[in-house]
């Protein structure tokens, strides 16, 4: 019995044949990357809603344990946070509807690179662990179109707005940006409209998802000349 032996041999890829397949693999994945973002981006959209949602329920809650009043309609002396929000103070709101809300993580919006994650309600907790403004001119759910939450990423003449109260009249050139947050490839920019969006909790309860246009239309329906937000 002879035994054969094989002339051919296992070669490795020359360098040329390497550089191809990485360039191959660079392209399918910048192609294939438009079609990944929006799941992911999708995904945020829904937390950040679920948030505001689940924020306006305990507006609801508090209001029915405090003479039918949001805490910033209610003075620190009996309880609610009406002159710490008028200056600016989030947080104040927030922690007085620590029981309502449950954790401080629903506090956060998942693209906000700035906010931080606060262990509980207690000593410490301020504007920092807080993503979302606070209408200060929302009493209860009575004028459903105010504002009572939302993303802060707001824009006046282009310039970011900073933390304090904010004042808007109905002809402010008011916009949304990416602000503090991640830019482009988060939840507050349309790539297919080149855009951004914000989301606003409704004083009804609703979250709604809009853009500039939107937003400048909605400030003239919530019945004040002048709404007033306290951002974190």
């Amino acid at each position: 019995m002879k035994l054969r032996f094989s002339h051919q041999r296992n070669q490795a890829l020359t360098r040329t044949e390497a550089i191809v397949v990485i360039a191959t693999l660079a392209v399918l994945f910048v192609l294939l990357l438009p079609a990944l973002v929006p799941v992911h981006n999708g995904r945020q959209r829904i937390s950040c809603i679920s948030n505001l949602k689940q924020i306006g329920i305990a507006y609801r809650l508090w209001e029915g344990d405090n003479n039918d009043k949001y805490p910033m309609a209610i003075s620190v002396t009996n309880g609610g946070a009406m002159e710490l929000v008028a200056t600016g103070n989030v947080a104040a709101c927030f922690q007085v509807m620590s029981n309502e809300l449950s954790t401080p993580k629903i506090l956060i919006c998942p693209q906000d690179i700035k906010a931080i994650l606060a262990a509980n309600f207690g000593e410490g907790f301020n504007n920092r662990n807080v993503s979302y403004f606070v209408g200060l001119d929302v009493t209860n759910e009575a004028n459903p179109q105010r504002f009572h939450s939302g993303d802060d990423n707001f824009a006046i003449g282009g310039i970011p707005v900073k933390s304090g109260l904010l004042e808007l009249s109905t002809n402010t050139p008011i916009t949304w940006t990416s602000g503090r947050h991640v830019a482009y490839n988060s939840h507050f920019w349309t790539p297919a409209r080149y855009r951004f969006v914000g989301n606003i909790g409704m004083a009804d309860g609703s979250v709604q998802q809009v853009t500039t246009d939107g937003l400048q239309q909605a400030l003239p329906q919530t019945g004040v000349a002048t709404n007033r937000l306290a951002i974190p």
